[in-house]
């Protein structure tokens, strides 16, 4: 599915960014969901948003992202009925565009849902039906520009040896990347966020204007973004350790990996 949104707010003064997200769901492809303010911003010292936990990275000055890369496990979630995604993406942190991929994990009606995906806005997501997703599998993912508008899009389960990859046009600004744990929109509101597992987003590594990948640099907390839906932080990211960080649902913070 699809979903373009959110508010993010910077809970340092009287500053406000505006940030638009997509994610991928168990829901049929839907338009882009309204934007929403967050509704507390406690004591979180980062950004909050009704949608995206996880953290950022912007460049600075006129450079563009043309890679982002990072690995993550695949979290389980309780019965009970919810939708999360875990994915990496360049754009979306503070304009329209995104390319990304990832895997969700949902539970509806009853039974969970495990599946990867990749997306490029305003399109809906693509279900990648060779790769199966568990609960506790190992995933490598990256988008990285090739040449003109081109970009590749790679995603593996390294636990079952699956992987795919496909080339797609893209023509977003790469203003940023991100590695976000989301809960997505059916078209008219953010969904519940499902209680997942912890999980560690790892090996975070970024390019600028073609450059070769570096370890990605993780502010916290100027981009560390933790979600808050009806009033309750429901997911919150832990301080980096190197280009790494735990997530856990919640509004605990986590200890760093």
């Amino acid at each position: 599915m699809k979903a373009r949104m959110a508010w993010v707010s910077v809970v340092v003064g009287a500053c406000a960014l505006i940030a638009s997200a997509a994610s991928a769901g168990a829901a049929a492809p839907v338009s882009a969901a309204a934007n929403h303010r967050s509704a507390t911003r406690a004591a979180w010292p980062g950004l909050t948003s009704t949608n995206w936990s996880g953290y950022a990275q912007t460049p600075n000055g006129s450079t563009s992202y043309t890679y982002a890369s990072g690995s993550w496990t695949v979290p389980s979630v309780q019965k009970k009925n919810g939708y999360s995604s875990s994915w990496v993406g360049i754009d979306g942190f503070d304009n329209s565009s995104l390319i990304q991929t990832g895997t969700e994990h949902d539970y509806v009606n009853g039974h969970a849902v495990y599946r990867a995906w990749w997306e490029i806005l305003p399109a809906a997501e693509t279900i990648i039906p060779s790769i199966t997703v568990s609960p506790g599998d190992h995933i490598t993912a990256f988008v990285k520009h090739s040449t003109g508008n081109k970009w590749l899009i790679s995603i593996s389960d390294v636990t079952t040896g699956k992987s795919f990859s496909t080339t797609q046009t893209y023509t977003g600004p790469g203003h940023s990347a991100e590695w976000i744990q989301e809960a997505p929109s059916n078209g008219v509101s953010v969904l519940k966020l499902a209680h997942y597992s912890k999980t560690t987003f790892s090996g975070l590594q970024v390019g600028v204007n073609g450059a070769n990948p570096v370890n990605a640099t993780l502010k916290f907390p100027s981009f560390a973004i933790a979600m808050v839906q009806n009033g309750k932080q429901v997911s919150t990211p832990s301080k980096p350790t190197g280009n790494s960080f735990a997530i856990a649902y919640g509004k605990k913070q986590p200890a760093a990996p």
